[in-house]
Order: structure tokens, then sequence, then C-alpha cells
């Protein structure tokens, strides 16, 4: 029989060690606010850009450009990265204002009235066409989608099982044992790969062969790029977990690490035209490197000498926080 005297015990019990946790209480005020700042920070722009326009070795648009509304402008050095992106819609037009000619896909709707907009203001330029399918969202977004997943179960499936291991003085048992902190953390790691691998792998396999969304590079390549992506933010997330007890504060913390990667790793849009600053803070973060590799071999057939850069910022992200970990890792309280 339900007894509300006990519910109402447990009940006190609870919002008191939830108050007394000083650190849990001020990290629920200022999550959020660190939240709607970033939020603010991200989407501040009031302009509703309708158009992409790619400028080839040009910062800015020129000066007989800027009566042109409503359209975002994005510097590209290399000339054929840029027609590729016009050719599977992921830019409007791109303009070559120095030589005064232009490129744009003839099956872009968007492509079709930049190019009346631009020829509106200057109608001397060379036309060029380009040709290519159009990346639908699904394809683009997919990799950030299962990116995303693989970042959530990494860090909080790490982060929390190490904090009730220490929190129920099961580190603390482990401690009296020969195991070494780079052994348990290391058998943390490979632990939570292999499950983060298997489980990945059989959703990307299901949503491939039900939503058939473009993966156009390796299978075998992407496989290594989620191995590599997965053993970084494991590691991330027994960093977090290194030291807390507190079950409360380690999920604030385990939040502040997710949710700027969530936002500003390109999971659901596109940094490119984006404030310089927004961009360095990108590439600081794990999962940018992560998507961003399996993004280009899904979409573009990218190779492994390609993503090669962006595999070795992982590694030696990886790295970094395992070494972190292992010497702040605390077993827990003498007891």
């Amino acid at each position: 029989m339900f007894n509300f005297r006990r519910f109402g015990a447990i009940f006190g019990a609870r919002n008191k060690e939830f108050w007394r946790d000083r650190s849990s209480l001020s990290w629920n005020f200022a999550f959020p606010l660190l939240l709607i700042f970033g939020f603010s920070v991200v989407f501040s722009d009031n302009n509703q850009n309708q158009f992409k326009m790619g400028l080839l070795n040009q910062v800015d648009a020129p000066a007989a450009l800027e009566s042109l509304k409503y359209t975002a402008y994005v510097e590209y050095k290399d000339k054929t990265i840029a027609l590729k992106k016009v050719g599977q819609h992921q830019i409007d037009l791109l303009l070559d204002w120095d030589n005064q000619e232009y490129w744009v896909n003839n099956s872009s709707p968007k492509g079709y009235i930049l190019e009346k907009l631009l020829l509106h203001s200057s109608s001397q330029l060379k036309r060029n066409e380009v040709t290519g399918d159009a990346i639908e969202y699904i394809d683009w977004v997919i990799p950030g989608i299962l990116g995303m997943n693989i970042m959530f179960s990494c860090l909080f499936g790490v982060g929390y099982v190490i904090v009730r291991y220490r929190k129920n003085g099961v580190l603390k048992r482990l401690q009296a044992t020969p195991v070494k902190t780079f052994e348990f953390v290391a058998a943390q790691i490979v632990s939570r790969m292999l499950i983060v691998m298997t489980v990945s792998s059989i959703v990307f396999m299901g949503t491939w062969l039900t939503l058939d969304f473009r993966v156009e590079g390796s299978l075998w390549t992407l496989l290594l790029i989620l191995m590599i992506g997965s053993i970084c933010l494991v590691a991330l997330g027994l960093l977090v977990a290194s030291r807390s007890e507190s079950e409360e504060l380690v999920g604030g913390l385990l939040n502040f690490a997710s949710w700027p990667m969530m936002l500003l790793s390109g999971v659901w849009f596109s940094l490119e035209g984006a404030p310089e600053f927004i961009k360095i803070i990108s590439q600081m973060l794990p999962l940018t490197h992560f998507v961003d590799a399996a993004r280009l071999v899904m979409t573009e057939g990218a190779t492994l000498t390609d993503v090669s850069q962006q595999l070795f910022i992982l590694m030696l992200m990886a790295l970094a926080f395992f070494i972190c970990s292992g010497l702040m890792f605390n077993w827990g309280k003498n007891r």
C-alpha cells in the first residue's frame, strides 16, 4: 500500500540533497542562460538570406552587387570544389568577378532566380553551365544525425556510469586490485567503442536500406571514421567524469560539452558564411571533424587520403583526452 509519509520523507530528502548540492544547483541556473546566449549568437543575423552565392578568390561582394538583397556570400579559393557545390545545389551560383564570369546549374530553381537578379545588377558577365545531381537535405543531414547520436551515446553512456561507480564505492574496491588507472580507462574506451560501433552500424544499414540515402564513398572508410570518432568522444566523456561524484554536476557538464557540438558542428545546417569566430570555435570541437569526414565520404565519395586531416585531428584529440583522464582520474573518497 502506498504510504504518503514515506513518500514525503523521500521526496523531502531528495529535494534537500539537490538544493544543498551547490555545484549542480548553480549549473541548473547557468546552463539555460548559456544555451540562450549561444542561440542568440548563432542566430543573431536578422537578414533572412534566401540565396547563397559563391565568390571565387573574393571575400566580400563586389560594390556593383551591393543592391542584391537576401543573398549570402561565401568565398572559395578552390574552383573545382566550388563548381562541384554548384552542381550539387549546395550553392546557387559561383561568381568570378575578376574574370567577369559566373557558373550556374540549369536544374537549380534558386540558381535560376539568382542569375536573373545578378544580370539585372551587371549584364556584362559571361555565363557558364554546370551539371550535377542535387544533394537532398536527407543526404546531407544523415551524417550529422548519426554523429550526434554517437556523441550522446559516448558521452552519457560513459560519464554517468563512471560517476555511479565512484559514488557507490565500486571504483574504490577496484583500486584495491592490481588494476591500474590507464587499464581501467582503456577498458572503458574499448568497451563503449565496440557497443557504439555495433549499434551505429545496425542503425546505419537499416536506415540506408530503408531511406536509400546517398553513400558515394567506401563503407570501410566510414567504419574507420566511426571507430576513431567513437574513441575520441568516449575519451572526452571519461575526461568529464574523471573526478566528480555528483551525477547532477556531471550531467550538466556533459550537456555543456554536447550542446555546443550539436549546434556548431554542422549537424543540422552548414556553417559556410557564418562569422569567423563561430568557425574557429567549430574547429575546436571533435564532432565537427567527425561529421565533416563522414559527410565527405557519403556525399562526395572522398577517399581515406581526402579525410586524413580530420582523422589525424580526431586521433590527437583522443590521445589528449585519454592522457588527461588517466592523470586526473579519481577512484573515490577514502572510506
